[in-house]
């Protein structure tokens, strides 16, 4: 019984120091599974801020119009890129976890 105590006690301690390294390592794939989830969520919000920007850039039928093109591609671009990241957020592609997609978030200048 005491054995049996002392090596649950071994394994509980290793089991602890793994975690906390892990903890460390885990910093940039969840970064990276956070980015993922968010530009799956709000890969959408690309079609209304398209035609908004190209309409106070250029004019309202280009918003319309070139802002709405745009909006539709970048939607599926950053929808795209966010199931990309959170499927493959436990690997470092590309290298150390950078975004694959610039801006990283819809609302990021």
């Amino acid at each position: 019984m005491k054995h049996t105590l002392k090596m649950v006690a071994v394994l509980v301690v290793v089991v602890a120091v793994l975690g906390m390294a892990t903890q460390v390592y885990a910093q940039d794939p969840a970064k990276k599974l956070g980015r993922g989830l968010a530009n799956i969520l709000t890969g959408w919000v690309e079609l209304p801020k398209n035609i908004y920007d190209t309409s106070v850039e250029e004019n309202v039928l280009s918003g319309l119009t070139m802002g709405l093109a745009k909006g539709i591609g970048m939607t599926i671009v950053r929808t795209g890129a966010g199931v990309y990241e959170a499927v493959t957020f436990p690997f470092p592609i590309p290298e150390d976890y950078m975004p694959v997609l610039e801006p990283e978030f819809v609302f990021s200048e």
